[in-house]
């Protein structure tokens, strides 16, 4: 098998992993081969290597879930991305400061979902728990991210997402919604009332890489009736200064490694 087809392979054996969602939680072998388009002898061998692998599980008579190598998985994730660990620290602090909850959130090709999280309000209010993607057309995480995006990946976006940017009042067009977030890039952080859970005032900040590209986000989610227009400018100031340390330390740890 030459490199190519092996990575071809590949693709298509993860690509198994990939139907698994919130919605769909269980697949059976045969609808899987409808969703697919995979030969039955095909798609049995892939079943196979990713069952072994832990990545997958089944059960009698019954469908395949995700297998229990994605618990250990996300466990190592937990204890060695420098995302996380750089970053639960300033969560923390945000808690303390405010009745809150904050968020870390990452970027990953056209998902952002949390990664970590800190609360201190007793019944926090919050339609996206770690690891459940977020929608990018709504909320400050999102524009925090889009915001700081190059034109040729942030055009895309808008185009998908367009109905709901508009919803929102970001602007009928696309060049509108260009120039609404040219505006939340010049302020540095992003301000949503009740965009992604009702009653909930989320406030956003963008974690860069040595690139400056937009990789994460910094995130207070806190409840409407607490907070007036002179507490989000206070709690802004936090969040981007979490924000600010952690792509500091992000990058200070990269050099560090780059110099061994």
């Amino acid at each position: 098998m030459s490199e190519e087809q092996a990575a071809n392979s590949l693709k298509r054996g993860l690509a198994i992993l990939e139907v698994f969602s919130e919605d769909r939680l269980e697949w059976t072998p045969e609808e899987l081969m409808e969703k697919l388009g995979y030969s039955r002898p095909t798609l049995y061998r892939y079943l196979k290597t990713l069952r072994e692998a832990g990545l997958l599980s089944s059960n009698p008579n019954a469908g395949f879930t995700l297998g229990p190598k994605v618990v250990e998985m996300d466990f190592l994730l937990r204890k060695s991305d420098a995302l996380i660990l750089n970053g639960q620290k300033h969560l923390k602090n945000l808690t303390d400061r405010y009745t809150c909850t904050a968020l870390l959130v990452r970027r990953y090709g056209d998902r952002i979902l949390c990664v970590a999280s800190e609360r201190s309000a007793v019944n926090p209010r919050s339609s996206y728990p770690r690891g459940r993607p977020m929608p990018l057309g709504r909320g400050a995480i999102a524009r925090s991210l889009m915001a700081f995006l190059p034109r040729r990946h942030l055009i895309p976006m808008i185009e998908h997402s367009i109905e709901d940017l508009s919803a929102i009042g970001l602007g009928n067009t696309v060049e509108e919604i260009c120039d609404s977030l040219k505006r939340v890039k010049r302020a540095g952080y992003a301000v949503a009332y009740g965009e992604v859970t009702p009653g909930v005032v989320g406030i956003a900040a963008p974690v860069f890489d040595a690139g400056r590209s937009p990789i994460a986000s910094v995130c207070v989610t806190i409840a409407g009736h607490l907070v007036n227009g002179n507490a989000i400018d206070e709690i802004s100031g936090h969040v981007r200064q979490a924000a600010a340390e952690i792509t500091q330390a992000l990058s200070e740890q990269r050099h560090n490694i780059a110099a061994q």
